[in-house]
């Protein structure tokens, strides 16, 4: 289902109302949520509007978070690390939210780290992740030349496609291309295919022909998004700059 916004602010608004109500849900029929969230620019006014919109609905210390990638190398206090943008965005602002299952990228073994955490996220599916769609039809670090719809690893370490390190650029992580980190750790595509639901949210011009691809081309790692469209709780938030290439 696409959820259309006019603005940024309020597709912001919409993702955060619904987020709040599928949180809510969970944690009527059962003790704990499990909840994953994308770490980037593509998430702000999502994330700013959440704790407004679950104050009084969503008692957050029954919620385990997680997030779906770091990069190789970099310490959690570098500025551009999704452990620093994760802490911002979304432990700082929600009351009570202390079960975090942090993805070190700077672990001395990366593949070793990739193992622990794909233990933890074995232990149950995810009751829902919060995502994004990649400028190159990413989700997560899964570029299309990594992409694996029945990837047997629960977390890998892949080399990140051109395209999406200069997203990174894009966005305004990292000053220059030569500075995005070459490899990343991800959590692979079973994950989200398994989750009970999705909320992706995906603004701004850049993005206009990844939600096009993801909506119209074949199901394919050509574009991995695409198979958001076979999940039978995928929902996605789209203002009118990304969803212009939809009509």
């Amino acid at each position: 289902m696409v959820d259309r916004s006019p603005t940024r602010a309020e597709m912001g608004l919409r993702a955060a109302a619904y987020v709040t109500e599928v949180i809510a849900s969970v944690l009527k029929r059962q003790p704990r949520a499990r909840v994953m969230f994308a770490c980037a620019p593509s998430q702000d006014e999502f994330l700013e509007q959440l704790a407004a919109a679950s104050r009084g609905v969503i008692d957050w210390s029954r919620v385990s978070a997680f997030h779906m990638d770091e990069y190789v190398g970099v310490a959690a206090t570098h500025p551009a690390s999704f452990r620093s943008y994760l802490r911002t965005h979304v432990v700082d602002r929600l009351p009570g939210l202390q079960d975090v299952a942090w993805l070190r990228g700077d672990a001395p073994d990366p593949a070793a780290e990739c193992e622990r955490y794909g233990t933890l996220l074995a232990a149950a599916p995810m009751d829902l992740i919060c995502l994004g769609i990649g400028e190159n039809g990413h989700i997560a670090f899964n570029d299309p030349p990594v992409a694996d719809f029945d990837d047997s690893h629960g977390v890998k370490v892949v080399e990140l496609d051109l395209a999406c390190r200069q997203q990174q650029v894009n966005d305004g992580c990292f000053p220059t291309l030569s500075a995005v980190p070459t490899h990343a750790l991800t959590v692979t595509i079973p994950t989200f295919r398994r989750a009970l639901a999705l909320s992706v949210v995906v603004p701004g011009p850049r993005k206009a022909a990844a939600v096009r691809a993801t909506m119209r081309d074949p199901i394919t790692t050509a574009c991995p998004a695409t198979i958001l469209r076979t999940h039978p709780r995928a929902r996605l938030f789209v203002d009118h700059a990304s969803a212009s290439q939809l009509d």
